[in-house]
């Protein structure tokens, strides 16, 4: 194995992240039937704020409040207990991705496993318990704690410290988004592998180590090493 340590995302790279279950789930508390339409309205408020968090425009509770905001004034409710509500109901239907469990227990023992996510503190740590991952992981970095999120260097920088700084050419960093995970981690001096289980267009300016389509391809190209 050439790698010292290998870095995962969470969201969509380990687990899956059924947010339309998750906001109808929740919205039942509070009388909503939420429609297709309504999560469409939702993700155009939630995307932007996703790419201003990654860009250190908003902080994480910002963006927890401010995706809710229209919903709190309608219901009559404050954003934080709703967006409270949702990451209950998030955690409540956590699934591992296909491919996660064996990729995980091939590489266990043979390469110390972290995981930096840009995910909300609460849930996170749930999902690890639930999934029964929280054993394969030496390392979690939230960035709700660090203060900073991905693509950041900072937060790839207090991870390697405390990692006990090894040689970046021996670290891996795998994840779905390529502008926060893979670009994170080519400015860190990082090795990345992009999942691109969506068949996306990489942005022009990002070029991952490795690119693969699924956890077993992944699997498969690291056992070969």
């Amino acid at each position: 194995m050439k790698w010292d340590w290998i870095l995962f995302d969470a969201d969509e790279t380990l687990f899956t992240f059924d947010a339309f279950g998750g906001l109808q789930r929740m919205f039942l508390d509070y009388s909503v039937t939420f429609t297709e339409q309504d999560f469409h309205d939702y993700q155009a408020v939630n995307k932007p704020l996703w790419v201003d968090y990654q860009n250190g425009a908003i902080n994480a509770l910002q963006l927890q409040h401010q995706r809710f905001q229209g919903w709190a004034d309608r219901l009559s409710v404050p954003a934080g207990d709703l967006n409270s509500a949702f990451l209950n109901a998030m955690a409540e239907i956590c699934a591992p991705l296909p491919g996660a469990a064996s990729l995980l227990e091939s590489l266990k023992g043979k390469v110390k496993l972290g995981i930096i996510t840009n995910g909300f503190t609460a849930l996170q740590q749930i999902r690890l318990e639930r999934t029964g991952f929280r054993d394969y992981f030496d390392l979690l970095v939230i960035s709700e704690q660090v203060g900073v999120a991905k693509p950041a260097p900072e937060i790839f920088d207090y991870a390697l410290e405390k990692m006990g700084n090894p040689d970046r050419s021996r670290v891996l960093m795998v994840g779905d988004t390529a502008e926060s995970d893979i670009l994170g981690g080519i400015n860190a001096g990082l090795a990345t592998c992009w999942l691109n289980h969506h068949g996306r267009t990489l942005p022009e300016d990002i070029a991952p180590t490795w690119q693969v389509t699924s956890l077993s391809e992944l699997e498969q190209l690291l056992c070969k090493q």
